[in-house]
């Protein structure tokens, strides 16, 4: 019966069939690192605390562009088969700032020795802020202008499920699914819903790929996006861990493409077996749009538990890199 009951609550909230407008989710580069944004399901990742923070400044030399700040924090809990964390994205537009934090949970559904199904869930809330001063119009004297502050504030919540084996990532997501029941002019952001798969060749000692497509929906308007990702790596013998077995990425290369017509290119170096440093560069195919690019960067911390071997496998291989 529980069972049925979360087959019913996956589907309401994953395809729902509703037409309802509002702000859109902020876009990352580095989503292909860190799912935690739409899918809370991301932070059961093994025995560690993990730490991750992102800035996206939008439309270089566009006066008013999207700066979009993003930090997480969250550890798995290996006796309770679960993960806790909290995180806070900022996105300032023109004379709109929006503020979401989060409290996350997920816990391990399933965790065999060569898979692993989670769920997750977000709760919190989404404000925004308008600062009516810093509004700029042709007439100043348009009555339907407001020159004024305005707060809104509503609760928020996201779910995700994630399923992960030794070279397979499948991942569904809904955000905002309180809007769902809102009309559109009462709710601040709308429902959006994310399915993604990945696939990771990892059996060669000193390269590894990976290959992944999402589809994002929101109302009437769906975009498709590929990444491909090549990753140089090192025996551990010249990286130290207590976490890593085998080899171990260094430097990876990434290219992906969104059919709103972006393309991005991704760098990322691994500075420590714990920290990673990424560097995102989006460019509009789009006539006119060419010079205006886009750049985010990133910084991915993970601090090992005392008890490194509680780290769940499949295989030869951890889950935590994923």
């Amino acid at each position: 019966m529980k069972r049925k009951y979360l087959y019913f609550l996956t589907i309401l909230v994953i395809i729902p069939e509703f037409s309802i407008s509002g702000q859109s989710d902020i876009c990352l580069a580095s989503f292909w690192n860190n799912r935690a944004s739409f899918n809370p399901a991301f932070i059961a990742r093994t025995d560690y605390l993990y730490l991750f923070f992102n800035a996206r400044h939008q439309w270089l030399d566009v006066n008013g562009a999207p700066v979009v700040y993003n930090a997480q924090i969250s550890e798995y809990l290996d006796n309770y088969s679960s993960a806790v964390g909290l995180s806070l994205i900022s996105d300032k537009i023109g004379a709109t700032r929006a503020y979401n934090p989060m409290f996350d949970y997920a816990f391990r559904i399933a965790r065999k020795q060569k898979w692993s199904f989670s769920m997750g869930l977000s709760a919190g809330v989404f404000a925004r802020v308008i600062d009516g001063s810093l509004l700029e119009a042709e007439t100043t004297n348009d009555p339907a202008i407001s020159y004024d502050s305005e707060n809104n504030v509503s609760p928020d919540i996201n779910i995700g499920f994630e399923f992960q084996n030794s070279h397979f990532i499948y991942g569904l997501a809904s955000t905002h699914i309180l809007s769902l029941y809102k009309s559109p002019d009462s709710y601040l952001n709308t429902n959006h819903r994310y399915a993604y798969a990945i696939y990771k060749n990892d059996n060669k000692k000193l390269w590894s790929y990976t290959v992944g497509m999402q589809v994002i929906n929101r109302s009437n308007l769906t975009i498709l996006e590929g990444n491909f990702t090549f990753q140089l790596k090192h025996l551990t013998r010249l990286i130290k861990s207590p976490v890593i077995k085998g080899s171990q990425e260094t430097i990876d290369l990434g290219l992906t493409y969104r059919s709103s017509r972006q393309l991005i290119a991704l760098l990322g170096i691994m500075a420590s077996p714990y920290l990673r440093l990424g560097y995102a560069y989006d460019q509009s195919l789009f006539s006119g749009y060419y010079k205006n690019g886009t750049h985010e960067i990133m910084i991915e911390y993970r601090i090992p538990a005392r008890a490194a071997a509680t780290t769940r496998r499949c295989g030869s291989k951890e889950f935590w890199y994923h």
